[in-house]
């Protein structure tokens, strides 16, 4: 595995790790819908939550900066095919999760509830 994989697949193990105790339920992982990844797919108190997570070794560059207006389109439109697949009704949002740092450094990890809404679309 590459060495970004593996650094990735350890950050979404602490942002699973940090779902759980704060209280939610992972609903899926690592989901496809097209060409887009949704992390996780978690409910708490009657909302779905759409979560991406971001893991950078250092912080000189910033996570959310990855989470660019493309990358939320893409998460918007995987999020509706969701809700339809499966008739939800409830209401959702779209949380960030950064992690920083590496397993042998430590690291910083922080939750950003609402980290972005979904852009407007003109019919």
């Amino acid at each position: 595995m590459a060495e970004h994989n593996s650094l990735g697949a350890w950050g979404e193990k602490l942002a699973r790790e940090l779902l759980l105790t704060q209280g939610y339920t992972i609903g899926a992982e690592n989901t496809r819908y097209g060409n887009v990844e949704i992390d996780f797919i978690a409910f708490k108190d009657d909302m779905v939550v759409f979560v991406e997570v971001k893991t950078r070794s250092t912080d000189f560059i910033d996570p959310m900066e990855a989470v660019d207006r493309r990358k939320q389109a893409r998460m918007v439109r995987a999020a509706d095919a969701y809700l339809r697949d499966y008739d939800l009704t409830l209401d959702y949002r779209f949380d960030v999760i950064l992690v920083i740092g590496t397993p042998e450094d430590g690291h910083t990890i922080e939750h950003i509830p609402d980290a972005f809404m979904p852009p407007m679309f003109s019919r």
